[in-house]
């Protein structure tokens, strides 16, 4: 599939075919994420399912629009360069069939028995997998072409992430607990009876700032995937950004700066394509290239630069240099339009509409030995958006699902309550598999492709 031609029908069918399985893939994250931030109204009847899904996707096309793009391109960037733009530049078909094909069956798989999984895990899962399915492809040490920096910072921000809910929401429940006198916090919900009006806004307010935080954070993994499609679709349209790209002048300086702090460090399998890269870009008649490969060789060298500034044998100086460097290219080739951004809410929010029962109802009745009283959803709700929203603006994947559902937990231990432990055992579950098996169907699929 690499060999097809760039306009061939059979590339057009593949890539149409790619940007069908993204939107999927977010309108089924709309079953798991999104529907974490509307659990509570919805199960304490302090927003009719419909209101709820509605002001819970206007909230997140907020945030995706106010969140920037940091997430998304963080996961990008767990590919090869060569993955990422092949050097041909042929539309990479195979790894685009093999991301959207793994993330969203494994998706699909857990929503269809009600277990909250983390999309962000499934995505991070097959990003890795594609990168290690190339290693062997091209038969590269998976030490050095596979960027396992970049790849530890995300899996630490997952891994931790659900730690910080879990305590953190425990200590607000307790502290609501000590503060406020209102036993309507503190009662599951009767069916069909709205809670009093201070406790469900409250409710409201705590599933706008999840539903937003949301947004600035899982609505970004899309924007990424998206673009990776429609810059296969389209390369000359969508391969370079025309308001940010630096003109020949300076992206001659921009890559001769960073042309001997690559070229001295040999702790990087793709220096020889990043040296050729940059003697590319270097050509004095940018007709030479292609807009696509222009991108692959820019990414290329955003690869080095990369390197270099995890390398513990380069100096601090050589450190803050690359990453001044690669601030600068940066630009060039990660953003996204405002209909991207668009597109991703709306998938978002349609998945929720269509299918937030199941997860409302684990996370209302199925963690706890009891049910959800409304303190506790606020608790674990103030808690998760305040992470989601940190980790969006710093650029840090993490799973809405793993924290919200963690936050519950550590409500459901500090009141007392117990918790399900058949439930948290599907979960935990559902959470150490799906790494490893998104990994390797990833890889497999790519490799075969490819």
């Amino acid at each position: 599939m690499l060999h097809f031609a760039p306009d061939s029908s059979w590339s057009l069918i593949a890539l149409g075919l790619c940007f069908v399985l993204v939107c999927v893939f977010e309108f089924a994250n709309g079953f798991h994420d999104t529907a974490n931030a509307v659990a509570t109204v919805i199960y304490t009847n302090s927003l009719k399912p419909k209101v709820a899904v509605v002001w819970s996707g206007l909230m997140n096309l907020l945030g995706v629009l106010l969140g920037g793009i940091a997430v998304a391109y963080a996961l990008v960037e767990l590919l090869p360069p060569d993955v990422l733009s092949p050097p041909n530049g042929d539309p990479a078909v195979p790894m685009l069939v093999s991301l959207f094909g793994t993330a969203l069956a494994w998706n699909l798989f857990t929503w269809w028995f009600g277990i909250p999984n983390s999309s962000s895990h499934c995505v991070i899962g097959a990003l890795v997998g594609i990168a290690v399915g190339d290693s062997f492809l091209h038969a590269r040490d998976l030490g050095h072409s596979v960027d396992w920096d970049q790849i530890w910072k995300v899996l630490r921000a997952l891994a931790i992430s659900p730690v910080l809910g879990f305590v953190g929401a425990g200590i607000l429940y307790v502290l609501i607990r000590l503060l406020v006198r209102m036993p309507a916090l503190y009662r599951p919900p009767e069916p069909d009876q709205k809670p009093n009006p201070i406790v469900r806004g409250i409710l409201v307010l705590t599933c706008t700032l999840v539903s937003f935080s949301h947004g600035s954070n899982d609505g970004q993994k899309s924007i990424g995937l998206i673009m990776l499609t429609i810059i296969g679709l389209m390369p000359a349209a969508f391969a370079l950004n025309p308001q940010a790209f630096l003109p020949a002048d300076r992206l001659h300086v921009a890559i001769e700066a960073a042309r001997p702090i690559i070229s001295q460090y040999d702790r990087y399998s793709f220096k020889n394509d990043a040296l050729k890269a940059m003697d590319r870009l270097s050509d004095s008649d940018p007709a030479h290239e292609t807009p696509a490969e222009k991108r692959g060789d820019i990414y290329q060298v955003l690869s080095g630069l990369r390197s270099v500034a995890s390398n513990p044998a380069a100096s601090s100086d050589e450190k803050k240099q690359a990453s001044k460097l690669a601030a600068q290219l940066r630009p060039t080739v990660e953003y996204a339009p405002i209909w991207v951004r668009v597109l991703s809410a709306l998938c978002l929010g349609l998945g929720t509409m269509i299918g937030y029962r199941r997860i409302v109802h684990t996370l209302g009745e199925g963690i706890g030995s009891t049910h959800l009283t409304p303190a506790q959803g606020a608790a674990s709700e103030v808690v998760g958006a305040g992470l989601i929203m940190t980790a969006g603006y710093t650029g840090l994947p993490v799973s809405t699902t793993h924290i919200i559902t963690s936050g519950v937990a550590g409500t459901m231990v500090a009141a007392g309550s117990g918790i399900n432990m058949k439930m948290l055992t599907k979960i935990a579950l559902a959470w150490i598999f799906t790494l490893p098996v998104t990994v390797t169907v990833a890889a497999v699929l790519f490799y075969i492709l490819a």
